[in-house]
């Protein structure tokens, strides 16, 4: 199983309460339900767990990925091609990494 991470803030210009409606009612039941997709969780930072200071991002965003390559398949669909868009309108370039357990 693959996990892809993305972490990321929001723009400056974005609201707090505009994206984390969006991301309840559009991001986490669009994208949750692809094929490809078996868990989808948008996640806020709280603080950290030792020192001082704000967390380095507002926002993880955790999918637990069955195949990807029908993930790439999924993603070109009309529906999360406009998901992709809105979601890049809010995050300040957001960081996508691919993992895998050890």
């Amino acid at each position: 199983m693959t996990t892809l991470v993305v972490l990321f803030n929001l723009k400056d210009r974005t609201q707090v309460e505009a994206y984390e409606k969006w991301a309840k009612e559009t991001d986490l039941p669009i994208a949750g339900n692809l094929p490809s997709v078996d868990k989808f969780e948008v996640l806020k930072s709280q603080g950290l767990l030792m020192g001082a200071g704000e967390p380095p991002y507002q926002y993880i965003e955790i999918l637990r990925i069955n195949n990807m390559e029908q993930l790439g398949k999924d993603v070109q669909t009309e529906a999360m091609q406009k998901v992709a868009s809105e979601f890049q309108d809010f995050a300040d370039n957001p960081t996508f990494i691919i993992t895998k357990n050890l």
